[in-house]
């Protein structure tokens, strides 16, 4: 009964593996970085346009939290961990379709409804590799430079970040029944993941169009508050998760209802 489980987490491992060796990789970067042009933040914060902290919710850039929030968490994490789960669940229904996997898999006594929740559920491996391997690197790195990260804050802002990633996820899995060529439904879930984060940055810089991001998934999710301020929004949490609840639901009618 869980045969596709097992086979679709133990394809997430290494990319997932791969993907932690790169934040480690950043973070050392972005570590090494910080003591020597923390003094001369201030001169740098002056430097750019004040739209672009409104636009990426940049923060305090003088502390170790802002700046980690600004350089990891705003662009690294919202948006290219956000755009590998949309390019993942791109690819979750229609690459089997369209290799005949699905035929095989589909002979046997198994509802389609468990076939899709069984391969998203295995995006659990993905999901706890970098919401542990993450943490823990940048809380060590900090530590390295003689910082300290709160760690309830640091813990939070992975936790908080599980169900917008969910819902990218939603968006490439919906793409993926809908569509009938991989490249296609994976090209058109970057795209639209991309278009959803920069509208919200957008609206975000002229406050009589910030009501447009409201449509937007990463509006409900904002590291800086987080990791700045400490604030926890989990009710902003609770709607991502039934977005994604929602995203998953129509996934399934439509495999259900598809002709395969």
């Amino acid at each position: 009964m869980t045969a596709i489980l097992r086979v679709e987490s133990r394809k997430r491992v290494r990319s997932s593996l791969v993907l932690v060796a790169v934040f480690a990789v950043l973070s050392a970067f972005y570590f090494s970085m910080f003591p020597g042009i923390q003094a001369e933040m201030d001169v740098l914060e002056e430097a750019f346009p004040g739209f672009m902290f409104d636009m990426f919710g940049i923060e305090e850039l003088h502390t170790i939290e802002g700046f980690i929030a600004a350089e990891i968490y705003s662009f690294f994490w919202s948006l290219l961990v956000a755009i590998y789960f949309a390019y993942v669940g791109a690819g979750l229904i229609v690459s089997d379709l369209r290799a005949r996997k699905m035929d095989l898999t589909l002979s046997n006594p198994i509802s389609r409804e468990s076939v899709v929740l069984q391969k998203v559920a295995a995006l659990w491996v993905p999901l706890v590799a970098l919401n542990v391997g993450v943490p823990v690197i940048v809380f060590l790195g900090a530590l390295l430079i003689g910082e300290t990260f709160d760690p309830v804050a640091l813990a939070m802002v992975h936790l908080l970040s599980v169900p917008y990633l969910l819902v990218c996820a939603g968006i490439g899995l919906v793409l993926s029944v809908l569509l009938d060529h991989v490249r296609t439904a994976r090209a058109a879930s970057l795209g639209l993941v991309f278009v959803l984060w920069l509208v919200d940055g957008i609206s975000r810089v002229d406050p009589d169009y910030e009501w447009i991001g409201t449509v937007t998934p990463s509006r409900y999710y904002d590291e800086t508050e987080i990791l700045v301020h400490e604030e926890y929004a989990f009710l902003d949490a609770g709607i991502l998760l039934a977005a994604f609840l929602a995203l998953l639901a129509v996934a399934i009618v439509v495999f259900t209802r598809r002709d395969i």
